[in-house]
């Protein structure tokens, strides 16, 4: 056998075995991650995650106020690039809302506004095997101080979020870099 017909039949056994091993990869390591309570873990380093859009007076639930509130909303890596290249959210999918409350008067700042402390956190998760509904809601409401939240099972928020999402349970409607991307992929659905 030569050295060329060697390395063919060594490529072809690996192949396989490689093929096997990708597969059964586990899910990406920013997904969501639990207590063995089932509640989710807070994900620290969400403001390293893929930043999707801001908005102000916006909040609503238990974190909202008289006062306008900025929301800040982040995906992870994983699933950005997947809805990227599908218009869809994979499994494993968790969006962070980071609600922050609004000042007006700072340093040179006298007519807008500019984001202060943070107010709470709240996650969107998408784990098609742990949910019902494939989706959960759930509150960190001393922000990152908190380190794990049980799912909320209150209706209200699928009520408006099932309804109400562009695509899927997600207000992808207020995301204007992902519009473009989900119309194209047909994954969109107008929302009034």
């Amino acid at each position: 056998m030569t050295k060329k017909s060697r390395l063919l039949v060594a490529a072809a056994a690996v192949l396989p075995v490689a093929v096997l091993f990708l597969a059964a990869s586990p899910a990406p390591s920013d997904g969501p991650k639990y207590t063995s309570e089932g509640r989710l873990m807070f994900p620290e380093h969400y403001r390293e995650w893929v930043f999707l859009s801001s908005g102000l007076g916006m909040t609503y639930g238990p974190l909202a106020s008289g006062e306008p509130r900025f929301d800040n909303v982040f995906v992870n890596p994983s699933a950005y690039r997947s809805f990227l290249e599908t218009g869809h959210w994979p499994d494993k999918t968790v969006f962070v809302l980071e609600v922050r409350q609004a000042q007006s008067k700072g340093s040179i700042n006298r007519g807008g506004h500019f984001q202060a402390d943070v107010a709470g956190v709240e996650t969107h998760v998408k784990d098609e095997q742990r949910f019902p509904r494939k989706w959960a809601f759930f509150g960190f409401q001393n922000g990152a101080k908190a380190s794990e939240a049980r799912a909320q099972d209150d209706a209200s928020c699928y009520t408006c979020h099932e309804p109400k999402g562009a695509v899927e349970t997600t207000f992808v409607q207020f995301y204007p870099t992902l519009i473009p991307i989900a119309k194209q992929k047909g994954s969109y659905q107008p929302r009034e």
